[in-house]
């Protein structure tokens, strides 16, 4: 994604600034609603170990993870700062209530998702992918078109946030959704696997293509468009 950009950069200073403020803004938020529903639900199931720590807010400053979010930019994914949760104040139970707190974040992305395809799907805003352009006929744009442009790129982002987040391993939020709903016979040994997750996702993206294992483009790119063409009806 930023080599994509740099190109534009190159192109046109002015679509750069459009379209890259467009994503930029659109992660920003995006990040900080996912965060800041993980700390708002565990603060509603009982632990306020997040709400102590000021993560109870949208301020996105509060939920950016360095690496993450460099990530982000680089690769076109990656994950805001974790969010503290002590799993045995929850109401629900470690296993239950940390599954529920980890839903929360891609299920808010798929929401803030939903809400943006609304104007794109009633055809009040046309639908502008932020990683397509043509420059000649950006040329012809209105105020309604740069509006389309942003609301396309936070349903595009918040789609990529909730199909990333939701892959089961860890420290991704599919990895606790998936120990909380298995049998407790088959949660024990997969969380016991958690310590090697991170290696096992930075393997996939960064090893993977030089070995032809193109996880991104084969598995979560799909996901991303077909959940986005649904949202917006394009």
């Amino acid at each position: 994604m930023f080599r994509y950009y740099v190109d534009l950069y190159n192109i046109d200073f002015f679509l750069f600034l459009a379209f890259a403020g467009a994503v930029t803004t659109a992660l920003l938020l995006g990040i900080a609603f996912h965060e800041f529903c993980h700390a708002l639900t565990a603060s509603k199931l009982g632990d306020q170990t997040a709400r102590n720590l000021g993560r109870v807010t949208l301020n996105p400053l509060a939920h950016l993870d360095p690496f993450g979010t460099l990530l982000l930019f680089f690769a076109g994914f990656g994950w805001g700062k974790p969010v503290p949760v002590n799993a045995y104040a929850l109401r629900n139970g470690p296993r239950t209530g940390m599954a529920v707190v980890a839903a929360a974040g891609p299920v808010s992305n798929l929401g803030v998702a939903a809400v943006m395809a609304i104007p794109i799907r009633l055809g009040w805003t046309p639908w502008h992918n932020p990683f397509v352009i043509n420059a000649f006929a950006v040329e012809s744009w209105t105020t309604t078109d740069y509006i389309g442009l942003f609301l396309s790129a936070s349903v595009f982002i918040n789609c990529t946030l909730a199909v990333f987040n939701l892959l089961p391993l860890a420290p991704l939020d599919g990895f606790r959704v998936w120990v909380g709903l298995l049998p407790i016979e088959l949660a024990r040994p997969i969380a016991q696997m958690e310590r090697y997750g991170i290696l096992v996702l930075m393997g996939l993206f960064f090893l993977g293509p030089l070995i032809g294992i193109r996880f991104f483009e084969w598995i979560v790119r799909p996901l991303v468009e077909g959940i986005a063409s649904g949202l917006t009806g394009v």
